[in-house]
């Protein structure tokens, strides 16, 4: 069973990887968003604030606000040219080099993000909702390593914070890609701690945390936690916190339930999903729900 974290080595660590300061468009400074994510018990955080001219193309540095039991992923939201529906595209760059160049003349957005990616950057389509980002869009970034989900910000400002629609599409089409929960806050208040990764490394560095995100070694929460999932015969048994229903879904409309009060472990028939892939979702008692990556089966 690949790309699931569970059985492998190390820890799992708290983090959010889409979040503003006012080095771009933020409320707050760097020093003082980093603090109050680790207030909440994250592990780390990646500051991406927009790389545009009007803000001086901002890579902001968050070196300094690294401890031993908190870290810090160097990141960016790059800005070229406009999707289908004639919006900017909006594409997050985390682990770029603090000295990655502006946009040079005649750069798309392949050719920014490509750069990005050789440079050994974790490539995220982020909030596909919130601008209607269309498949067709995503398709031209075939190297991008991760849908962003769910967008917490998006979620409570307008309604717009889902982003499985456009991931179960490219899914469904046979790409690989992976899916992560996050914030993306400018405000440090109803925007923020509403969406987050699990990821599992060995280590609380930004090599180990960057690695473990392109392989695909981490779950998406808003609150609930995945304590494992394996596959035992002919079912998939999902380890949980208390939950009111644990879901398995797949290709086009493929998907089953266990449902129930306090569910910490649920079994779930895997024949229907074999010649695919299959995801978890976990619901609790107050709608909210933890995510995991896909996981292909053949």
């Amino acid at each position: 069973m690949n790309s699931q974290p569970f059985n492998l080595p190390g820890q799992f660590f708290k983090g959010n990887l889409h979040t503003h300061c006012s080095e771009s468009d933020g409320d707050y400074s760097a020093e003082e968003v980093v603090k109050r994510y680790r207030q909440q018990g994250y592990d780390f955080l990646a500051l991406s604030d927009h790389f545009l001219e009007r803000y001086g193309y901002p890579i902001t540095d968050t070196r300094p606000y690294r401890s031993n039991s908190f870290t810090t992923l160097i990141a960016t939201e790059l800005h070229v040219g406009k999707t289908l529906n004639d919006e900017i595209w909006h594409i997050l760059a985390v682990g770029i080099p603090l000295d990655f160049d502006p946009p040079q003349e005649g750069e798309d957005i392949v050719a920014i993000s490509t750069r990005a990616a050789n440079l050994g950057a974790f490539i995220g389509i982020v909030h596909p909702t919130w601008y209607g980002l269309q498949p067709e869009d995503a398709r031209i970034l075939p190297f991008a390593h991760a849908i962003e989900i769910y967008n917490h910000g998006s979620e409570v400002e307008n309604d717009r914070g889902d982003g499985w629609g456009l991931c179960d599409v490219l899914l469904n089409e046979g790409h690989r890609v992976f899916a992560y929960a996050t914030d993306d806050a400018h405000h440090m208040a109803h925007d923020a701690f509403g969406g987050w990764i699990h990821v599992k490394a060995e280590n609380l560095d930004p090599e180990s945390i960057l690695h473990a995100l392109k392989s695909g070694h981490f779950y998406s929460s808003q609150g609930p936690h995945i304590h494992n999932i394996r596959i035992e015969d002919n079912d998939v048994v999902v380890d949980c916190s208390p939950a009111s229903v644990v879901i398995i879904s797949g290709r086009g409309s493929r998907s089953t339930k266990e449902m129930g009060n306090g569910l910490t472990r649920a079994r779930l028939p895997l024949e229907r999903f074999r010649d695919a892939h299959f995801r978890i979702t976990v619901v609790d008692d107050r709608n909210k729900k933890a995510w995991s990556n896909p996981v292909w089966l053949d």
